[in-house]
């Protein structure tokens, strides 16, 4: 189950709320907790669960997945990777709601590090390919370049200028009055939210922003001994910077099927093994299922309830070393719940034959629980 708070919850609205109703509650939650701002502890692990939130819910089609299955229901789908991303980055992603956010006294500042974006996608594999490795092939989506200005953000055949504001920069120094002190901080521009330049004709298909959401096919190799909840970084694979020289990271979270008989322990596999109580009893000779198919183990005779039979080498390989942890078996002896007549018979004449002198466990319960009955009421406290 996952630990992520409810996305509407997070941006204080209901399931209903329109569009803008999201976005105003998004920008009034970012204004809210941006560290600049708010000093709280968790103010900035708030900051980025909100753009999360955001991400979702402003998407026409991510918030249906969502309303329809909850967080499963965003497994493959690109997604920012948040939790991993400065405060100014996270801002950027979402400029077009910031502009003149924290307004007042600009003057140019210093360019901000020029850093791609890192985005996050689930790849979900059975258990067998924990085993072997296995090649996945990944569909998602992230902002890029648009097609038609190839990133310019102006029409095919016009050009883009300098902004004036901020010269080129991306960034402005904000000076704030407090008493007899002056305050200075960079932040983004407003006027070019952080490009450096302005469109005098925005290209009509990303409105001046130089990107838009493209699809991405990409072939992932997933190691041998990989564990649930790890992720493969993947260089390069993320949505560009503003200047668009820098592209984030792709990271693939691992999300591992679970598989009808084994269960995993490490680098070792766990399964349990139902057995009747004449097999437990006479022994037997049961195939015993594996990844790589059937193997046989013999159940000797007397065997009892969560006896542990070991299959060295039929477990997992280690991420780092290769070697194969085993695979453990532990025997679970079943009662039938229905006898047949004859069944019944031939228990009741087993019964009968039984010496409780060959049970040593059994009669030294018996005659405790006797010496118990026979004693007197003030020495059983």
């Amino acid at each position: 189950m996952s630990s992520k708070r409810d996305y509407y919850d997070v941006l204080g609205v209901s399931r209903d709320t329109s569009p803008d109703e999201v976005k105003r509650a998004y920008r009034q939650a970012a204004l809210k907790y941006h560290p600049d701002r708010n000093k709280e502890p968790e103010a900035e692990e708030r900051f980025k669960e909100a753009a999360e939130a955001y991400e979702v819910l402003s998407d026409p089609e991510k918030r249906q997945r969502y309303d329809r299955f909850g967080h499963a229901g965003l497994n493959g789908v690109g997604m920012h990777d948040f939790s991993s991303m400065g405060v100014d980055d996270i801002f950027s992603v979402f400029s077009d709601l910031f502009g003149g956010a924290f307004g007042g006294g600009f003057s140019s500042g210093r360019r901000h590090v020029d850093r791609g974006i890192d985005i996050q996608t689930v790849i979900e594999i059975d258990l067998k390919d924990v085993l072997t490795g296995v090649e996945k092939s990944l569909r998602f989506e992230r902002a890029d370049f648009c097609e038609r200005c190839g990133g310019q953000g102006c029409e095919p055949g016009t050009e883009r200028r300098t902004c004036a504001t901020c010269g080129g920069y991306g960034q402005v120094e904000r000076q704030t009055s407090m008493g007899f002190f002056m305050t200075r901080s960079v932040v983004e521009c407003p006027d070019c939210h952080g490009r450096g330049w302005l469109a005098d004709k925005p290209c009509r298909d990303c409105h001046g922003t130089a990107r838009g959401q493209r699809e991405r096919v990409l072939d992932v190799k997933v190691p041998p001994g990989v564990h649930e909840g790890q992720s493969i970084r993947v260089r390069g694979e993320g949505e560009p910077s503003l200047s668009g020289n820098h592209r984030g990271d792709l990271r693939c979270v691992i999300r591992v099927r679970p598989h009808e008989f084994l269960q995993r322990d490490g680098d070792h596999l766990v399964c349990i093994l139902p057995i009747s109580f004449t097999q437990a009893a006479l022994g037997a000779q049961i195939e015993i299922p594996t990844l790589t198919g059937t193997v046989p183990l013999r159940i000797p005779p007397g065997s009892q309830y969560g006896a542990v039979f070991r299959l060295a080498g039929k477990g997992l390989p280690n991420l780092r070393s290769g070697r194969r942890g085993d695979q453990i078996v532990q025997a679970a002896i079943e009662t039938p719940k229905k006898l047949s007549r004859e069944q019944e018979e031939l228990l009741r004449k087993f019964a009968a034959t039984e010496d409780k002198d060959v049970l040593p466990e059994s009669k030294g319960f018996f005659e405790r629980v006797k010496e118990y009955l026979t004693r007197e009421p003030d020495e059983k406290s």
